[in-house]
């Protein structure tokens, strides 16, 4: 067997290569082209050469695949211009040259604040480019597993693509911790609380919530097969259509009946886990990958 490749510990670069094909990745717009954002020289912020995002084609199991991987090392995956604009050209190019998938491996806090509308207006082109492949038949597939998590507007396009695959690491929610506690305070949401920012965004409660399809462990050769394995579940396109929408709107409606009348004091993820019919909910943060794959209900 192996050894594990912590999926979380790579750079976005050492995540395709173990990904993907070996030797397959064909780089779109390299560091060597020195692509960077206008804007952060102009506030003395130090930028990077390839915007903080990779972009390319590849072969994943001998298909082929578009390919963007977000680096959380450098200012948190943030979206700016140049950022976005990169992803969102990599859609439009797979609208025209229609590869088997797109994988988005993203990290990313959001939107950067040193480049807000334009980060803003990158994200929401971002949105309708991965609806405007999905309308194609072309599937998208999201890879969250980063140490920076997926929040702000990733998250929400991260909830666009056909298919989520998240570890146990990785997180995913529309506001990260730190947003929630400045704006509401550290008694709404203690920022510093890992076991509560876990249970709340994490991969394990994002499974069992039906928020995301696949909950692998913090593996890249994991996620490399839950790759493979949704695009051969994706051969049949899945476009968003009224049904879909409605069926979300329905599932999100039941969730908030669910913590109704919840006691003020008692921990809402386990609630909620709970009233989803988890077992044992109170120790799904202590249990294995395995084990909470076994207890989703929905």
């Amino acid at each position: 067997m192996s050894p594990t490749l912590s999926y979380a510990e790579c750079s976005a670069r050492e995540r395709l290569a173990q990904l993907l094909d070996p030797g397959s990745f064909h780089e779109w717009l390299p560091p060597t082209e020195r692509l960077s954002s206008p804007h952060l020289a102009q506030l003395g912020v130090p930028s990077a050469f390839d915007d903080g995002v990779a972009i390319g084609r590849a072969l994943l199991a001998g298909r082929t695949v578009f390919v963007a991987a977000q680096e959380g090392g450098f200012m948190g995956g943030g979206v700016g211009e140049v950022h976005g604009a990169k992803l969102v050209g990599l859609l439009q190019r797979a609208l025209r040259d229609r590869p088997d998938a797109v994988l988005m491996l993203a990290e990313s806090g959001g939107v950067r604040l040193h480049e807000a509308n334009a980060g803003l207006i990158a994200v929401s082109e971002l949105m309708r480019a991965v609806l405007d492949v999905r309308a194609a038949g072309i599937p998208v597939i999201m890879l969250i597993g980063g140490a920076n998590g997926c929040f702000g507007g990733m998250g929400i396009v991260a909830r666009c693509a056909d298919r989520v695959v998240m570890s146990d690491r990785g997180r995913l929610a529309m506001s990260g911790p730190e947003v929630i506690e400045a704006s509401h305070g550290v008694e709404e949401f203690d920022a510093r609380d890992r076991a509560l920012v876990w249970r709340t965004t994490g991969g394990k409660h994002r499974w069992l919530s039906d928020d995301c399809d696949v909950l692998v462990d913090d593996d890249v050769a994991e996620f490399r097969a839950a790759a493979i394995a949704m695009m051969a579940a994706l051969d049949t396109p899945s476009p968003v259509s009224l049904a879909s929408l409605e069926a979300e709107h329905a599932l999100l409606a039941a969730r908030l009946t669910l913590l109704e009348d919840r006691d003020a004091d008692a921990d809402e993820a386990t609630t909620l886990w709970t009233r989803l019919g988890v077992a044992a909910a109170a120790q799904v943060p202590d249990l294995d990958v395995a084990a909470v794959r076994g207890l989703r209900t929905l």
